[in-house]
This record gives C-alpha cells, structure tokens and sequence, in this order.
C-alpha cells in the first residue's frame, strides 16, 4: 500500500507540475492541491452533477474526435462511451474518428461553415484558443465548477482564454524516448544512454551491428516535430522555445539553426530509417514494435500499447540535453493537450457540456488505467496495476523543470501551417538551419 501511495503522489505531482505551458491569454498554471490522497475503491467518482435523464424523449449528441481503429486511446473512448449509455439512456450518441491530419482540416473547415459536431476533440492552447477568439465554442464556466473537487485548476490553463474556461481535458502527455533494450545489447548496451554523448555512441554501435538507430514517420510531419523540438528545447532551453511558441519571438536565433543542423547530421551518420521518410506513423511504430529500429521517439500515449506486447523489453527516457548551458534536465515537449470542447452552436449546448464533463472525466479514467498518459482529472479506483512504463513517465513528470507545449498546437494556425512546412523541408533534407530560420523569418516572424 505504501508503494501504490507514492505512486498516486508522484503521478499527481507530475499532472501538476508546469513552468511554461499556460497559452496566451490562460490562467497561471500552480498546483490546485498538495493532496495527493487516491481511493482504491472500484466505485466511481461521485459528483453532484445528476444527469437529464427525466424524460422519455430522446436527445441526440454528435462528437468527433482522433480516437481510429488504431490508436491507443480507442479502448477508453469506447469503454468511457458504454458507460455514458447506462448513465445517459435518454441521450443517443453518435460519434466519428477522424485520422489526427485529416481532423485538424475537417474541423478547421467545419468551423468556418458552422457545422460543428456538439462535442469535438481539440488540441488546447492556440488550436482551441483560435475558434474560441471565433466565438464558435461554449463556455464551460458553469458546467467545469460543479466538478473542482475533482478537476484540478492547474489542469485548465491551456484551455482557459480571458479567464473563462472552453475545454475539458483528458489525459496529459510528454514526448519521450522509447529504447528496445533487446537491440541496445546487441550493441553492446545494457543501459539507456544517460546523456548526449552517450546516445551519439549508442548509435553509432548500433549502425555498426547493422542496426537502424531511429524510425520517424516522414509522412506524418507532427512525428517528425517529436524529434525535432526535443532536440531544439534541449539546445536553447525551455523558456527560449516557449517564447518562440507561445510569445510570438522570433527563430532568427542562432542556436535555433545549431539544433536542426544537429537533427540533420544525425540523418546524415545514417541514424534514421531512410523508408520512414514516407512512411505514416503506424507502420514506423510497428517497425519498433517489431524490431526493426531501436528507438522511437514520440508521446506517452504509446506506453499503453507497448506494455501489451508479449516480450518487448523497452525501457523510456527523456532526449538528453545538448547545451547545459541554455537547458537542462526535466525540460519537457508536452503538458495537458488533449481536450473536448463544446459548439457554441449546439441546439442542446448545456446537455452537451455536462455530457462532455462526464465523458471527459471517464475517458481520462480508462485512459490512465490503459497507460495512455497522465491524468488530468483526480484519479479514482483502483488504479494500483498501472503499467511500468507509464510509473516511469510518472517519475519523469514528477522531476520536471518545465514543459513546452507541441508546438502544432502551441502556435496560432496561421503560424502553425508554415512551421509544419519548414519541418518536412528539414526531414528531407531541403532546408538546414540557416534555411529553416530564412524561411520562418519570411513565412511568419
């Protein structure tokens, strides 16, 4: 019992922790409680929210989301969505996954013609904030207050805009590195690299033993981001990348350019998978699974469907710091992101933003469980079979220095499409460093 209380204080701790996530006009993210108390009980979260179920009619809510046949979250969007069936039998429910690129335009083009579903699943900070300034999004002031014994405040600064609250949010995750250590020994390796210079001569042991170091999927350009920002955040810091993000300074910054060239040379030494470049991420994540590459490098979401592979020994990490100088340790892609929202336009606005409280609240509840990501919302039950992987992430969050958001989402659309474009140029190898500044300078600032 002991080791499962401090394993309920260091993953609050670590869902709580933020130095540099809150988004524009957000609230100020500070720890809501130094309680870290979780019940082993297998009941349910109790709340005073009693549900509109008193009629015979029915009401019928639509949502989309990014949660396809493949991705890691399915299973606790579907468990999450039965329960709400019992909890809400007056309320039909029909629901859309949407592949993660395909969405962001669909939604992006269903906002300009106001034909939003009434819940959808949005990214937080500018992707959100940018529909919020529309005034296509439902406060959920109201509707969040009923739940604060429950939803930490220090969970809603990504999706707070002017003071009021426009997003639920689910699980939070960081970007991390994922070693199959069956490969790293095969190099010679018995431990994950610890620093930089390590992970440098790893590699190089690991194309000595005709092994591929890295696989990143090219033709998903937000995979190619999880390696590119660790490698920036841990060559100019936290706060000099936030202010990138977040503040609108500009890339015209040295040291900016010093970490593509790096990503770059690392190409160029042979360390990533050339079929990636074109490959989408699902096949580049089964090469790791498989055996093929022996890292992968991207969000936690993943240690769910690690953790389920009979015989894959991976250990996780965090990218190692590049400069000391400028970063450090702790500095962390990621934070609370993921999130449901409600359509301002929604004929039944009110039921759709208790429903999405409720729905929200499960999916972070099955979510943690599955190993998905952190939570977001208090954890309740028994929660005391947490997978590894997901305890080590725990570890990692609760050292954190700082977190930066991804950067897709960190910047306003109009910033985003540039920057994912400067992205792609780099993976293939159109742009260096100098280049990928040149054309942010032009493209954006």
């Amino acid at each position: 019992m002991k080791k499962f209380k401090r394993l309920a204080a260091i993953l609050l701790a670590g869902a709580m922790v933020f130095g540099l996530a809150a988004c524009g006009e957000t609230a100020v993210n500070t720890p809501a409680s130094t309680d870290t108390t979780v019940s082993t009980s297998t009941d349910t979260a109790k709340t005073d929210v009693e549900p509109a179920t008193s009629s015979d009619e029915k009401v019928k809510l639509t949502m989309w989301c990014i949660a396809t046949e493949g991705d890691s979250n399915r299973a606790s969007y579907e468990k999450a969505i039965a329960d709400m069936k019992e909890k809400y039998p007056n309320v039909e429910f029909e629901w859309e996954a949407i592949e993660n690129e395909t969405y962001k335009t669909k939604i992006a083009a269903a906002m300009a013609a106001n034909e939003v579903p009434d819940i959808f699943f949005t990214w937080s900070c500018a992707f959100l904030g940018d529909f919020v300034k529309e005034g296509k999004v439902y406060c959920l002031d109201d509707t969040l207050a009923k739940y604060s014994s429950e939803l930490p405040e220090s969970m809603l600064g990504n999706t707070t805009y002017d003071g009021k609250h426009y997003g639920v949010p689910l699980t939070m995750n960081i970007v991390a590195l994922f070693a199959n250590m069956d490969l790293l020994a095969q190099a010679g390796w018995d431990k994950v690299p610890e620093n930089y210079d390590e992970l440098m001569q790893c590699c190089d042991d690991l194309v000595a033993a005709g092994i591929i170091p890295f696989g990143c999927a090219g033709g998903e350009t937000w995979c190619v981001t999880e390696y590119l920002e660790p490698i920036i955040q841990k060559t100019i810091g936290s706060k000099a990348l936030n202010d990138i993000f977040v503040n609108g300074a500009t890339y015209d910054n040295p040291d900016v350019a010093k970490a593509v060239d790096t990503f770059q040379a690392m190409i160029d030494k042979g360390y990533f998978d050339p079929a990636g470049a074109s490959l989408p991420n699902d096949d580049v994540k089964q090469n790791f699974i498989d055996g093929r590459t022996a890292f992968y490098q991207n969000g936690t979401w993943n240690c769910a469907d690690f953790s389920k592979v009979d015989g894959l020994n991976v250990k996780v990490t965090e990218f190692p710091v590049i400069d000391s100088s400028k970063s450090k340790l702790g500095q962390l892609i990621g934070g609370p992101s993921d999130t449901l929202a409600v359509s301002a336009s929604s004929p039944n606005a009110e039921l759709a933003a208790e429903y999405a409280a409720e729905l929200g609240k499960l999916i972070c509840h099955y979510g943690y469980l599955d190993g998905c990501g952190l939570p977001a919302w208090i954890p309740y039950g028994d929660t005391s079979n947490i997978n590894p992987l997901t305890q080590a992430v725990a570890e990692i969050c609760a050292n954190a220095d700082s977190y930066v958001l991804f950067g897709d989402t960190a910047q306003s659309a109009v910033d985003k499409d540039p920057y994912l474009d400067a992205v792609a140029k780099v993976y293939g190898k159109e742009l260096d460093g100098a280049g990928f500044i040149a054309e942010l300078k032009q493209n954006i600032r």
